[in-house]
């Protein structure tokens, strides 16, 4: 059998555009803002991870420019060898002392750390158990990590326990879980997974992709958020949300971070995060730092949004943070809500299978800091109007 038979038979993108709902690919002219030009109309973006609307922050595109002038475009090689600049140790430095861990490990991407850190960690004698709704990119790091992996119910606590009971006591064992989950907008269950990682001689990973800038009084994530930051043993997260460009981190033990640095094939076979991403991160961070204000901004604007959906009698899933699913529950209907959506000068994301369950189609909202009473009004009178015809 031709190994290209499945490609030839993939019609799903072709059918989608024939109905003329396809809705990927949309092509932006101007900076990822509040704002933007796509596909040459003006749109007010709500489908953006920008969550301190830091993209065209000017101290940012500065730091991009000078370190690109400093260090040139690129480090063409691993940090392992010859790709390790002065400005990665830095950052990591002041990374790990944000979060207050002793160490820090720098990645390309945030999808890349999950497979780096979990990978390295987790062998074939240990257990990995996951959340059910965490991010593709741990689910992918499990599989590569060649150890048993057990989900557990989403946010499922008496799940969750009644895994790691039947877990035998000789063998390793890591729960993993998002912070904030990147569908539903909710939080985990912190207090309880550390309370149950003691009970039962686990250790404790969390994704804080888009907790980190989201929530906690000085945006440090899920565990600043719940006062646990000694009872979390590793804490991953990304450049490419709150600090508004492209590459991830973990933290962690000295000695944890050492290992994954000499036995992440992630890490080591691959090229280091560009100059220009390692300083914006570094900037924005100091940014985060300095402009605590921009957090609670953020809670506010999620906070209004969230009561306006609610005013309006538009089902929104069970939310906490500035990610506010808008349930549609079918394929075809969720795609023909973001193209009449975009032709009102929208812009959301939708979120179908395999993302979600089937039958749980969303439109994935998502909103920053800067996002103005105007825009988010505009935004909640065009969803009045697809939704009601008024």
């Amino acid at each position: 059998m031709d190994i290209f038979a499945k490609c030839m038979q993939f019609t799903a993108a072709d059918e989608a555009r024939e109905k003329g709902i396809y809705p990927y690919f949309h092509a932006l002219e101007s900076k990822q803002d509040t704002e933007v030009i796509m596909d040459g109309k003006r749109t007010i973006m709500t489908g953006s991870n920008n969550y301190l609307g830091l993209t065209s922050h000017p101290r940012l595109i500065a730091a991009a420019k000078a370190a690109v002038e400093q260090y040139g475009t690129g480090c063409t090689g691993s940090r392992f060898l010859n790709g390790t600049l002065d400005l990665h140790i830095k950052l990591e430095k002041s990374i790990s002392q944000f979060l207050g861990k002793e160490d820090c490990v720098t990645f390309g991407t945030g999808f890349q750390t999950n497979l780096g850190i979990i990978s390295s960690i987790a062998d074939r004698h240990d257990y990995i158990v996951s959340d059910n709704e965490n991010h593709a990119s741990i689910v992918d790091a499990c599989r590569l990590s060649y150890a048993k992996t057990i989900k557990y119910k989403h946010s499922d606590m008496a799940d969750l326990e009644r895994i790691l009971k039947n877990i035998p006591e000789s063998a390793g064992i890591l729960i993993v879980t998002d912070g904030v989950f990147s569908m539903g907008g909710d939080i985990c269950n912190l207090p309880v997974i550390t309370d149950l990682a003691r009970k039962y001689n686990a250790r404790v990973m969390v994704d804080d992709a888009h907790g980190l800038g989201m929530i906690g009084e000085k945006g440090k994530g899920t565990a600043e958020y719940f006062g646990l930051e000694d009872q979390v043993d590793i804490i991953m997260g990304t450049f490419s949300k709150s600090l508004a460009c492209l590459g991830g981190h973990m933290v962690a033990d000295r000695k944890v971070a050492e290992f994954v640095r000499h036995k992440s094939r992630p890490f080591i076979f691959s090229a280091s995060v560009t100059p220009a991403s390692a300083a914006v991160a570094l900037e924005a961070l100091e940014i985060l730092k300095s402009e605590p204000e921009r957090i609670q901004r953020l809670k506010q604007n999620a906070d209004y949004m969230r009561e306006g959906f609610k005013a309006l009698d538009i089902p929104i899933g069970n939310s906490q943070t500035a990610i506010i699913p808008v349930m549609t529950y079918e394929d075809d209907r969720t795609f023909m809500l973001t193209k009449i959506l975009l032709e009102e000068g929208v812009y959301v994301n939708p979120v179908v299978s395999p993302a979600v369950a089937p039958g749980q189609c969303l439109l994935r909202t998502s909103y920053s800091s800067t996002h103005t009473k105007e825009q988010l009004d505009f935004v909640l009178s065009k969803y009045k109007k697809v939704w009601y015809g008024k």
